[in-house]
């Protein structure tokens, strides 16, 4: 469609939604389905195979967008239909779109879709403590304290811890960075970048808490429950509770008649996926949490 002058001289621009056609492939009943709600979606091929898996708190608005977007051309085309599942809000949309993902392992979701062996800094208590990088399969991080930070590789790590120390001026040989020499000032001491608790210029303990202070925007919060708890979200009537346990997202009770009881694990180790979605609205208060028996 032409832009166009009216007859007193304002330019027209079209509307490209005006000319838009869904893909003919792909099949209209499943695009006219979609809700106007809160769920996750799949695009799945001709031999239903999920190609990507994507989250909204409105479905058909967001899938409708996909299919105006030229970057993903190649997952259109390979697309011939679209599912979705409801869920009762955001919450339960993020946590079931990242199991999914996980289960179904699509093509086109390359971010989540592996299960990520997850790294972390532990300081222990003594002023003396050297910051240690230690592994989840090691480490229940939902059970342990002093844990900072989540990062998918070593160096990632060894990377952040080694920024904190120059930002703050802390001393490498004592961070674990540099090799310590007792009674010998760091690198960093001697061109002026560490306060000198290598060789005593700064106490022990005053260098422990600064450390400690820089650390803890990172501290990973230790699930704050002694077992399971229920997430509430409701739409439209719809009552739903996604049941978590230390930081590990077991599935959600939809309150209808008919509704299979969630599975008891007989191991709930932590994830990645489900702490970052939850910690920050819970430390603000944002969440309905109910006990729950399962």
């Amino acid at each position: 469609m032409q832009p166009r002058v009216t007859s007193v001289g304002l330019l027209i621009k079209p509307n490209p939604a005006d000319s838009f056609e869904y893909p003919h492939h792909i099949d209209r009943a499943s695009l006219d389905a979609l809700p106007s709600r809160p769920g996750i979606y799949i695009f799945r091929d001709d031999k239903d195979r999920p190609l990507y898996i994507g989250k909204s708190i409105n479905i058909r608005t967001r899938v409708l967008s996909h299919l105006r977007t030229p970057e993903e051309a190649r997952m259109l085309q390979q697309s011939s239909y679209i599912e979705f599942r409801r869920t009762a809000g955001d919450i339960g949309a993020l946590l079931l779109e990242s199991r999914l993902i996980k289960e179904l392992q699509p093509l086109h979701n390359k971010k989540l879709r592996r299960t990520r062996e997850m790294c972390t800094l532990r300081l222990g208590p003594s002023i003396k403590s050297i910051p240690e990088i230690v592994y989840a399969r090691d480490h229940d991080f939902a059970r342990t304290a002093d844990l900072y930070g989540l990062f998918a590789t070593r160096r990632a790590a060894q990377d952040k811890l080694r920024e904190i120390v120059e930002m703050q001026m802390l001393c490498p040989a004592l961070t674990g960075l540099e090799t310590a020499v007792h009674g010998r000032a760091c690198f960093a001491r001697q061109i002026s970048r560490c306060l000198g608790a290598c060789i005593g210029a700064e106490p022990m303990q005053e260098h422990y808490r600064r450390l400690k202070v820089a650390l803890n925007d990172m501290r990973i919060l230790v699930w704050p429950y002694e077992g399971a708890m229920g997430i509430v979200e409701e739409c439209d009537g719809w009552k739903q509770t996604h049941v978590v346990d230390h930081w590990s997202y077991l599935g959600s009770i939809d309150h209808a008649p008919g509704t299979p009881p969630v599975k008891r694990a007989a191991k709930r180790a932590f994830d990645v996926d489900t702490y970052k979605i939850l910690v920050k609205p819970m430390l603000r208060g944002e969440l309905r949490i109910e006990a729950v028996d399962i």
